[in-house]
């Protein structure tokens, strides 16, 4: 029996499936704090079930000889550095392909909440605001005809953009490979990311972290954008600079926002972004349906059993030249 430490609560039956293996799951109870905890739970296992947020560097992995694998519960691993894992003989792995249809509906409905003031109207009516009908409350920007403009058209990009030609919205794309059956099937035009932030209503981002997208749309790609355009991200906090963000919003030189990540997260109450009515935020929850997240976690259990019986995981993001038995 091998212990395995699970850093939250999951959903479905990945609990279940860990037990059935014959492995002995060790679920951290609530909230994971910064700090010791994922030192102490890490010692021991001989597997970890991650958490996006959960930073696994190398010196945890190090310091644990007997981890064998890191199943992040997420696409994303930027919390985890899989090369110098495999340096060290644990697998890593993510949960694609089962998350990318959730994601972009909450993609497009952040869209649709910042051009329309959903969660300000909601807010000012709560608070007493709602006391007549003016036909100049909450004017917002229109969706249908608009110009929708996906910045990296991998699963979740074309998933957004399916849903935006059902409102009959233009659509540009910008990434690093043309993608031709694509477009054509989704009608949509590949142009370079300097004439889509200049000719796009909305921006959606949906490109990994690398060090090549770290800071993607910072004070130059902002300031290209119309005055009227709203930036929507789901991807990652650090795709964005924040403070040319916040610089922009300060100014007026962007319409609004639509986050479901930040740098840090949990962003903290005083942050800036929190102050401008045309920003809507949420707590890195695209993914958060019922049965999405039950399938990652599930997914990430069976990568963890397919390692503990010395078999190969089925969604690796490295490949240790001699994994640790």
């Amino acid at each position: 029996m091998a212990r395995v430490f699970v850093t939250r609560q999951v959903p479905g039956r990945a609990i279940e499936r860990l037990q059935e293996a014959g492995h002995e799951p060790d679920i951290w109870p609530g909230e994971l704090p910064p700090g010791s905890a994922l030192s102490d739970g890490l010692a021991g296992a001989a597997a970890a079930l991650t958490m996006v947020v959960d930073r696994i560097a190398p010196d945890l992995l190090a310091a644990n000889p007997g981890l064998r694998i890191v199943a992040n519960m997420a696409v994303g691993y930027d919390n985890i550095d899989p090369a110098a894992a495999a340096d060290l003989g644990v697998w890593v792995t993510n949960t694609p392909g089962v998350l990318a249809e959730t994601t972009a509906d909450h993609a497009f409905a952040l869209l649709m909440a910042a051009a329309r003031h959903i969660a300000l109207s909601d807010r000012d009516t709560r608070a007493g605001g709602w006391r007549t009908w003016s036909p100049t409350a909450f004017l917002g920007n229109d969706i249908h005809g608009a110009t929708l403009g996906i910045v990296g058209l991998g699963e979740i990009g074309a998933a957004m953009a399916r849903r935006a030609t059902g409102f009959g919205m233009r659509l540009l794309h910008t990434s690093r490979t043309p993608k031709p059956d694509l477009e054509r099937d989704l009608g949509i035009e590949r142009v370079p990311l300097d004439d889509l932030l200049a000719r796009a209503d909305f921006v959606s981002l949906h490109t990994p972290l690398t060090p090549e997208t770290r800071g993607l749309i910072g004070a130059p790609e902002l300031a290209r954008m119309k005055p009227t355009a709203i930036l929507v991200n789901t991807a990652r906090g650090l795709v964005v600079d924040q403070d040319a963000l916040i610089a922009a919003l300060r100014e007026g030189r962007i319409g609004g926002a639509a986050l479901d990540v930040t740098d840090p997260e949990p962003l903290p109450l005083d942050n800036p972004l929190y102050s401008f009515p045309n920003v809507v935020i949420t707590p890195h929850i695209a993914s958060a349906s019922h049965a999405t997240r039950a399938r990652m976690a599930e997914m990430a259990a069976e990568n963890i059993i397919a390692v503990l019986a010395g078999r190969e995981p089925l969604n690796p993001v490295n490949r240790p030249a001699a994994p640790r038995a």
